[in-house]
């Protein structure tokens, strides 16, 4: 009798507390799923412009071309000085493989000289102008591009000859010199649309036979007259530092 007792109270308690139970348990909060990750990704393609400036220098040497072509060397000097230009092109992007065209245009003073070894005067030199077409091929991690270029060079020289103890200018030439051009660079997009980077390049410009007229100082070359022609050989090395602003899409989504 006790144990039935006893069942029927324990059955009793456990149906009172059950609800309890059940009540007391909180309810499982609800996540929401985590947005997909998406990784920006530099994109390279499209027109840019830009502006440039820096330095260069340019290895000159003259020799004296006398009866027959016999050639007489006057001495070397390196014409040295500042640039600043523009540039105008277009990339397109393959995978990380990024080619392109740009043509690019600089005001430059690269002036330099020496005593001639044969005349006694000073030999000067001086490029004022050069411009660049070259094709570009790079590649690309994300907004850090390095590329190599290569094409064609053409610059403005222009030569004098002082006499020394009075300073007068002797006789004078000029040209437009082509050639080709190799260079490097690296750029980093720091801004949509906007990169900076740092280029070198290299201008061979082989040799030329250059004649001189006079400049019509007194006793000193006289004007408009042949005075001699001199054998000048050139090469130049440029380093730059270039801001470009391109239209196309700066980024691209990639899951």
């Amino acid at each position: 009798m006790n144990k039935i007792l006893i069942g029927a109270i324990g059955a009793m308690a456990l149906s009172l507390s059950a609800p309890a139970s059940a009540a007391d348990l909180a309810a499982r909060p609800y996540t929401k799923a985590p947005p997909p990750v998406v990784a920006t990704v530099y994109d390279w393609s499209g027109f840019y412009i830009g502006i440039n400036g820096g330095g260069g220098s340019a290895r000159k040497c003259w020799d004296f071309v006398g009866v027959g072509g016999a050639l007489f060397g006057e001495g070397c000097h390196s014409a040295t000085g500042g640039t600043a230009g523009g540039q105008i092109g277009y990339r397109w992007q393959s995978a990380n493989w990024v080619f392109g065209l740009e043509g690019q245009g600089n005001w430059a003073d690269f002036s330099g000289d020496n005593i001639s070894a044969v005349s006694g005067l000073r030999d000067r030199s001086k490029i004022d102008a050069f411009g660049l077409i070259t094709g570009q091929m790079g590649y690309a991690w994300n907004n850090v591009l390095f590329y190599v270029k290569g094409g064609g060079a053409v610059v403005s020289d222009r030569y004098r000859s002082y006499d020394v103890p009075t300073g007068l200018e002797f006789d004078r030439a000029s040209e437009t010199r082509w050639g080709g051009a190799v260079g490097a660079g690296v750029e980093f997009g720091f801004a949509p649309n906007w990169t900076v980077g740092f280029e070198y390049d290299h201008l061979f410009l082989g040799t030329r036979t250059i004649g001189f007229s006079g400049s019509g100082n007194f006793f000193l070359g006289p004007l408009g007259v042949a005075t001699r022609s001199d054998r000048i050989s050139q090469d130049v090395d440029i380093g730059l530092i270039r801001v470009n602003y391109r239209w196309g899409g700066p980024v691209i989504g990639r899951y």
